[in-house]
């Protein structure tokens, strides 16, 4: 008699226990490991005397289908290197170096590889251009396709009547 009473009972909590375990196989987190990743070195250097320039922010800008994936700003260590690696292969990289008392840098990178070594040679800033002076080969002439500005009106052109 209690054989009878159990069996629908227990055959209820076997196919519980079944069908809860198929869910489990069928519905579970898929695991997606992380695309592999270039290990990015960027060294900094003084373009006078070659020297390492510390403290120099760098500045990662990863590109997704040419559109920027976000910063991430790292200083350089006393010898001039900052290392990131978290950069997924096959990205491109735009990378950008400031440094107080230097002209800022900036290029895009590929990263075809799982490395990738980099050098900046920073430096100082420029005289800034002016028109107005004489420069050598300018003879005081405009440069290039340049042509001096004519403002005497045009004479084919007639007078409103």
């Amino acid at each position: 008699m209690k054989l009878r009473v159990w069996a629908p009972s227990l055959a209820v909590v076997f196919g519980l226990v079944l069908g809860a375990h198929a869910q489990e196989t069928e519905r579970g987190r898929k695991y997606k490991p992380p695309p592999p990743t270039c290990k990015v070195t960027v060294t900094v250097l003084k373009a006078y005397n070659g020297k390492p320039l510390e403290d120099a922010s760098v500045v990662f800008h990863p590109l997704k289908n040419g559109k920027d994936a976000g910063g991430m700003e790292l200083k350089t260590n006393e010898d001039g290197k900052v290392t990131l690696d978290m950069i997924p292969v096959g990205d491109t990289l735009r990378l950008q170096v400031l440094a107080t008392g230097f002209q800022t840098y900036g290029q895009d990178y590929d990263l075809p590889g799982d490395s990738k070594e980099i050098e900046v040679k920073l430096k100082r800033p420029q005289k800034q251009y002016s028109i107005y002076q004489n420069h050598p080969g300018n003879d005081g002439q405009p440069q290039g396709d340049q042509k001096p500005q004519d403002n005497k009106p045009q004479q084919d052109q007639k007078p409103p009547q």
